[in-house]
């Protein structure tokens, strides 16, 4: 069955109850996200997609966003999210390796995004802005408000997701229908979501987080969304009263705490606090169990495999570890007690975009993922995520690949070598750090010509905080840079 269906299945039976309802004041009910995604499903239809055809979407959040993204799935589409912040050299790689049927971005883009679709031959561009206006929504606004859902097996795409590599070249994730509707059902169930929760939706939707955590786990079980654009620490605090769940990274908790307005007594219907896509540092676990008087629950996901592992809704939930594998969902560590932290279970992607030897690769022999992870389990079965593989950062929730900043940095004329690592950071969980080698040709490159440079290049999220120049890089016998003792001694 199509994943639609399965959302359709539960909140189909209020269609007048509110799915949405936004910061900007518009109300959208079930009724109107069965009769929007139809509109748009038709469109996309009648512009001649066939099942499995891509359609990616590079736009500021907004309700329309979403009702996108849940046409895909109607059409039997594949839904291909980009992160707003990508540049050009990120969207031209993505747009020639998917090669979407349809591309829609932000107005703000128009100065460039209609070339790069057109040196990749997308047939149709459009623009989606974070007011819910745009030329798609134009060219769509006729269409049919009536659609016969697309008959999708479990095994079908649904969606790609870009994750970066430590080669610089991106790989597309394939997510299937049998994994979002797997994943949400298991995640209704571990974390009592039900018809009578509103969660407070703040996060990004070109994210697993916010995408299929959050999204699909409301549909499925017909519950109601306060929707904000961005993350507001004051503006969150005002709707918690009005909420029972909030979703977030660990930058939200952090920011919270900043707010003296942030107590006990707006928190009082709250019944769910959630943390996921970075680790959550210990002090902030227990300073905001001393301010709000809830303890956050902690899971751990991945684009590949959706949630993992959780800790319980009812039971300890333990600061420094990310609970238990979810149902469904085998965990196993490869090298005793601690190491690489391999998967199995219905969650698990199908696969990388055109790249089946890298997919080989990464799954064993025996069928498990190895998420690249490195992880302990102890003796109560509780995981603990150790170390990542692949010197993988994590900044404000996002997923930061040195490599790829490497490259465009040592391209820069100036810099002989340099080495990117993640650094403790009080707000990101990890700020991305550049350390440099100039070229001794009496290079007099500043931080702010490489910050500057990599801004044009780059997502903001991977544009390094700071840079620090140095006259050699640390290495072993066998010549590889050391990070860990440029992480030591740039720690602070």
């Amino acid at each position: 069955m199509n994943t639609y269906d399965y959302f359709a299945e539960r909140f189909l039976q209020s269609p007048a109850r509110i799915f949405l309802e936004a910061d900007s004041g518009e109300i959208f009910t079930y009724a109107d996200v069965e009769q929007e995604t139809a509109r748009y499903a038709n469109f996309l239809i009648n512009l001649g997609l066939k099942t499995g055809d891509r359609v990616a979407v590079q736009v500021e959040k907004s309700p329309q966003a979403v009702l996108l993204y849940l046409a895909c799935l109607r059409a039997g589409l594949c839904y291909l999210p980009l992160n707003n912040a990508y540049q050009q050299g990120e969207i031209r790689y993505f747009l020639g390796d998917a090669e979407p049927a349809v591309a829609i971005c932000s107005p703000q883009n128009l100065a460039w995004f209609p070339a790069l679709c057109d040196d990749a031959k997308v047939p149709h561009t459009f623009t989606l802005d974070q007011n819910g206006a745009g030329s798609f929504i134009d060219a769509a606004s006729p269409s049919s408000t009536q659609f016969v859902t697309a008959t999708s097996k479990p095994d079908d795409l649904a969606v790609i997701i870009y994750t970066s590599g430590t080669t610089g070249r991106s790989k597309g994730a394939m997510v299937t229908h049998g994994n979002l509707t797997s994943n949400a059902r298991v995640l209704c169930d571990a974390w009592r979501i039900r018809f009578s929760d509103t969660l407070i939706h703040a996060l990004p939707i070109f994210h697993i987080h916010g995408l299929f955590v959050a999204l699909n786990t409301i549909l499925l079980s017909g519950a109601k969304l306060i929707f904000h654009r961005k993350f507001d620490a004051s503006a969150v605090i005002n709707a918690l009263p009005r909420a029972t769940m909030l979703m977030g990274v660990p930058t939200f908790y952090t920011r919270l705490l900043t707010e003296t307005s942030f107590t006990r007594e707006p928190c009082k219907s709250m019944r769910l606090f959630v943390s996921g896509s970075a680790p959550l540092l210990l002090d902030t676990f227990n300073e905001f169990h001393e301010r709000s008087g809830h303890t956050i629950l902690e899971r751990y996901g991945m684009s590949e495999a959706g949630m993992i592992c959780s800790n319980p809704y009812d039971g300890e939930r333990r600061g420094g570890s990310v609970g238990k594998p979810l149902p469904g969902v085998t965990l196993r560590i490869d090298g005793g007690e601690t190491g690489g932290i391999e998967i199995k279970g219905a969650n698990v992607f199908s696969g990388y975009w055109r790249m089946p030897e890298k997919t080989a690769e990464e799954f064993t022999a025996d069928g498990y993922f190895r998420t690249g992870d490195i992880g302990a389990i102890d003796r109560d079965g509780y995981v603990a995520i150790v170390g990542r593989a692949k010197d993988l950062i994590i900044s404000g929730g996002f997923n930061v690949y040195p490599r790829e900043i490497e490259l465009l940095i040592d391209a820069i004329p100036g810099v002989a070598e340099s080495a990117v690592i993640g650094v403790p950071h009080p707000d990101f969980g990890e700020a991305v750090t550049a350390v440099i080698v100039r070229s001794s040709n009496g290079s007099t490159l500043t931080d702010a010509d490489v910050i500057s440079h990599v801004k044009t290049e780059l997502a903001s999220f991977k544009v390094p905080k700071r840079v620090h120049f140095v006259e050699e890089l640390p290495r072993n016998t066998m010549g590889k840079v050391q990070k860990n003792i440029l992480r030591q001694q740039f720690s602070s």
